[in-house]
């Protein structure tokens, strides 16, 4: 669990691409996994030595943090079940927007937001990434912030 990074290799200074897609009601989520697959497959295959880090997608389970949260009580979010984000990191702006510009990559876009009722891609720029520490590196971590605070 401790021993390698989720995406090893991302700089700090990497782009990162989040586009949030939501699913129309009803849509079979095998359906989505399943294009979203054949989607990334096809980044990782031609854009690999061209400026993609890598990523991953992930699902809105509804659930929202209170505890990290400024917006209310809300205790399930609306878009539970039918919001994925299809996260990914880059060298830059260009090498990203040229990813998207082959047929393929198109084609298999469309089939993918056949199954959206929207879909939009925003751009950030790292600002910070880490792992957890291991159980020991805490401890000592821990140690030494009492320390401090004692001293």
């Amino acid at each position: 669990m401790y021993g390698n990074p989720l995406i090893p290799g991302i700089p700090d200074d990497a782009v990162v691409n989040i586009n949030y897609v939501v699913l129309k009601e009803g849509v079979d989520l095998d359906e989505v996994m399943e294009r979203a697959a054949y989607l990334c497959e096809h980044v990782k295959t031609y854009h690999s030595d061209d400026g993609f880090y890598g990523g991953f997608v992930v699902l809105n389970t509804g659930g929202v943090s209170l505890e990290g949260s400024t917006a209310g009580k809300a205790t399930e979010h609306p878009l539970k079940g039918r919001e994925i984000l299809i996260i990914t990191f880059w060298k830059d702006l260009d090498s990203h927007e040229k990813s998207h510009r082959s047929d393929r990559f198109n084609q298999l876009f469309k089939e993918l937001t056949q199954l959206a009722e929207s879909t939009y891609e925003v751009v950030y720029k790292m600002l910070w990434q880490g792992r957890a520490y291991d159980p020991e590196t805490a401890r000592k971590a821990r140690e030494a912030k009492l320390s401090a605070q004692a001293g």
